[in-house]
């Protein structure tokens, strides 16, 4: 019954990362094969779900709150774009709550 569960949990691990990732603004509409093998890299390399939402939330902000003269940027192809931030945040994670503040910033950069 433990590998069954775990396959759940890690199933829904799986679908939570693709899931929040097709939310963010300039992504594709549908996953690739790349992003869920990606995602399953998360999961191998113990990545929180967490970490994950706030490095997608991070670097969306990051792309949005550029100058508004400064050259467009390219849609998103791929999860893995989000690698190096996933990797900044596992570094030096982000303090507890602020996962709310960059939720609330997205939607108001997103909002222009």
């Amino acid at each position: 019954m433990t590998v069954d569960n775990n396959r759940i949990v890690d199933n829904a691990y799986l679908d939570s990362v693709i899931e929040f990732y097709l939310r963010l603004p300039d992504t594709p509409v549908k996953p690739s094969h790349s992003d869920r093998l990606t995602a399953a890299a998360f999961l191998a390399q113990g990545v929180s779900l967490l970490t994950v939402e706030n490095a997608l939330l991070l670097a969306s902000i990051r792309r949005l709150a550029r100058p508004g003269d400064a050259m467009p940027l390219p849609p998103i192809r791929s999860l893995a774009y989000f690698v190096p931030v996933i990797e900044e945040l596992s570094a030096i994670p982000l303090p507890d709550g602020y996962r709310d503040y960059l939720s609330a910033k997205l939607l108001t950069l997103s909002a222009r």
